[in-house]
Order: structure tokens, then sequence, then C-alpha cells
């Protein structure tokens, strides 16, 4: 259990991260301590090289009160994001602000070992000549993660990754404290944290909709992850409309099998051998494969298979979306992932379920809007953050400051000091 002084620090350093040239007086009214102790705390977290000052605030009639900001500069953060079929890796300050990515195909599937190393060579190009050194990292993969150990559990679009030390293996090679967490997760995090609007909802709902299908619940402005971490994992529900389709996952009729990225590319595979879709079936004749892309092109493009098609795949999300909805009652849906680029011709079919078939209290307040963030740098941007709200956290701020460095935290004693799973956790 962190001290009192602890907590403060990091109320502190909270308020500070979170505001843009905040004042020792605003920490007053924000952090909710007297004056003297703000002082002191402000003045050891400085002493700390975690703040520093920002020239002056306005001042209430005596002298002006200095402006305070994140030492941005001190250290760095990385963010790796593991996705399907692509790998991006992020450097990013203190702040949060991602500095240089670096993106590349891979095939998720092909297991952990070429996979890591080749995030391992991405992060040693963005680190190159920068002199900080890496204070922490966050990772996400494409499949449930048991978030106290960060082990990924029976993933079912990554096999030879049951279990795999993930965090173990980068803090060894980066000598930085490691966190690993779902995809999706971290694309909600992203979005939180860039989005002004998302970051005020309380309580949100984010779907990624692309060649899988999950979902992160946000609530009271924190993440939730459920008992062991698989909160928000939906693409393997199974739906009537599913039949005997044969999932990936090894079980039939889930909602992915039907209206995920996959899917969707298989079922305009099939327009296009059929002649039913003239569009998709000159994208097929020169490049020999469908992609989800194109038939979002093909239906924006006017043609009628291809719109009907991503009609039907947008109202079976929606139903599904429907039912999440009347369930959880969030203020605010984003939609993120490759299903987003089809903006105009899916929201409004899911739009149309959502409204039809969850319960009207539900949906009194409901928002439901498209993702701010690009899906390639969503990831990223989430994962530096939680691994900076991690490293923030009162428990770790308090080992990192005692050993004087957040790279000389035993990462064991990191993930054994953080609020139990079964709680929602700060974000």
């Amino acid at each position: 259990m962190a001290s009192e002084r602890i907590n403060g620090l990091a109320a502190v350093l909270s308020a500070v991260r979170a505001g843009t040239g905040v004042t020792q007086p605003m920490l007053v009214e924000q952090v909710g301590r007297g004056r003297s102790v703000i002082a002191q705390r402000v003045s050891e977290l400085e002493s700390a090289g975690l703040i520093e000052s920002a020239g002056l605030g306005p001042s209430s009639g005596g002298r002006a009160p200095r402006r305070l900001r994140l030492a941005a500069e001190r250290g760095l953060a990385l963010g790796v994001d593991i996705a399907a079929t692509e790998l991006v890796v992020g450097v990013a300050d203190l702040t949060g602000t991602v500095l240089d990515t670096r993106q590349q195909a891979i095939d998720v599937a092909d297991g952990p070992e070429p996979v890591l190393s080749l995030a391992e060579r991405l992060a040693d190009e963005l680190v190159g000549t920068r002199t900080a050194p890496v204070w922490a990292i966050g990772v996400g993969v494409p499949g449930p993660v048991e978030f106290r150990t960060g082990l990924p559990v029976v993933p079912p679009i990554m096999p030879g990754w049951d279990r795999y030390p993930i965090r173990d293996r980068l803090a060894a090679r980066f000598r930085a404290p490691v966190w690993v967490d779902n995809d999706v997760n971290l694309m909600a995090l992203g979005e939180l944290r860039s989005d002004p609007d998302a970051g005020t909802a309380g309580h949100v709902l984010y779907v990624r909709a692309g060649i899988g299908i999950g979902a992160a619940i946000v609530m009271d402005g924190k993440l939730y992850r459920g008992a062991n971490g698989s909160a928000g994992d939906i693409g393997h529900v199974a739906i009537p409309e599913g039949g005997s389709i044969i999932c990936r996952c090894g079980n039939l009729g889930c909602l992915e099998a039907v209206a995920g990225g996959a899917a969707l590319a298989r079922d305009g595979r099939m327009l296009a051998e059929s002649r039913q879709s003239p569009a998709l079936a000159a994208v097929l004749a020169q490049a020999r494969a469908i992609r989800p892309y194109d038939v979002a092109q093909a239906a924006e493009k006017g043609d009628r298979a291809a719109r009907a098609l991503l009609q039907r795949t947008s109202a079976l999300l929606g139903g599904t979306l429907a039912t999440l909805v009347s369930f959880y009652n969030p203020n605010l849906l984003v939609l993120g992932g490759g299903i987003a680029r089809a903006k105009a011709r899916v929201l409004a079919a899911i739009r149309e379920a959502i409204y039809r078939r969850a319960l009207p209290l539900a949906t009194q307040d409901l928002r439901i809007e498209v993702s701010t963030l690009p899906e390639e740098v969503s990831g990223v941007t989430g994962a530096v953050h939680l691994a900076l709200d991690e490293v923030f956290s009162p428990a770790n701020l308090e080992l990192w400051l005692e050993a004087g460095s957040p790279t000389a935290l035993d990462h064991s004693a990191t993930v054994t000091t953080t609020l139990p799973a079964t709680r929602p956790r700060s974000i």
C-alpha cells in the first residue's frame, strides 16, 4: 500500500501530466491538499527531475505563480502494436507524444520469435542516437491477455504465443518495465487520450472491427478488464446468423466468422467469382485477391452487390452491439479498425440496428462516432500511455523513486503491486 506521501506525489504528477501549464494554486484545488503540502510535493518532484517550470501563470493580485510541466525529454516510452498482419513500433516522450514510428507487414501466426525480433530491431532504430533512456514499454497483441502476468492466454489467431513471456523478454532486452494488454484496450486508451470528447465521456464502448472484432470497456473514465483481462472479447460470441460457418478459433457461428474482415474478403471474393459484383471481379482479375478495403471501395463507387454485402455485415455487427449497449449502457460508442474507413456506408446501418434493437433508455443519450485516430497509430499511442500510466502509478512511482531510476524496477514487484485486475484500473 503506497504511503500518503507517495499518493500525494502521484496525484500532483498526474495533474501536471493531464494539464497544460498548471500552477501550484490550481494543484491545490485539483488535488485537494493544502498549499504547504502541495509545495512540498512539487519541490520533491522537481528534485527528482520529473517536473519543471514553464514560465509564469496569471496573477490573482500577488506574485504571478509558476506554471509547471512534465520534464518530457528526460525519458522515452516505447509502444509496440502487434496486429494480425502488421507491426507498428513507436517511441514517445514522457507526455505520451509519439515522436516517430516504424511499420512493417507481418503474419502473427509465424510465432513470437520472428515477430518480437523484428519489434526489437525497429525499436533499436527508433531509439537510435537519442540520449534519453527508455523508461517503460507498452505492448498490444491481438488476443486475450492475462493482464496481471502479461501473458497471452490461448489466443485464437496467434499459434505459438500461448503464455509466451513477452514482458520478460522485452524487459531484459531494454532494461525497462513492460506491460502487455489486448490491442483493442490500447486502441481505446489511445482514443481517450487523443480525443477530448472521448476522454470526458465517462462510459465508453470502443469497438474495433477489422480482420478481427473486439471491444474495450471504459467505466467512469477507466479501462475495465474484468477478472482476468478478457472483458470485451466479443469477436467469438456466437450469433444465430453465423450458422455452421467455422471460425478460425475452431468454433462455429462466431460474430467474427461472418462480420470480420476475413469474412468480408471471403464473401467479396464469392461476389467477384460469381460476377455478381463487376467492380470486385475487376479487382480480382488484376490483383488475384480481394481485401476488405476493396469491398468498401467498390461500395463507395456504387457497386450494388458490394453495397449489399457491406450493409449486411454492418447490420450483423450492429445487432451484437445493440445487445452490448443494452447491457452496458455507454454514453459513447466509438467504432475503430478497418470498418471505420467505410464510414459513410457502415455507420448508418450500425446506428439503425442499435437504435432498433437496443433498449430505448440505453440509447437515450448514446452517441455513436468513428475513431478520430488512424488505426496504424491508435494502438501505439495507447501502448505508450499504458506504459507511462503504470510507471507513474503510486506503487511503481514509490519503487523507482527509491531506486533512483524507473529502469531499476524489479518487474515482478511492479506487477504484484498494481491494483487487482478485478477492479477498474486508473488510466
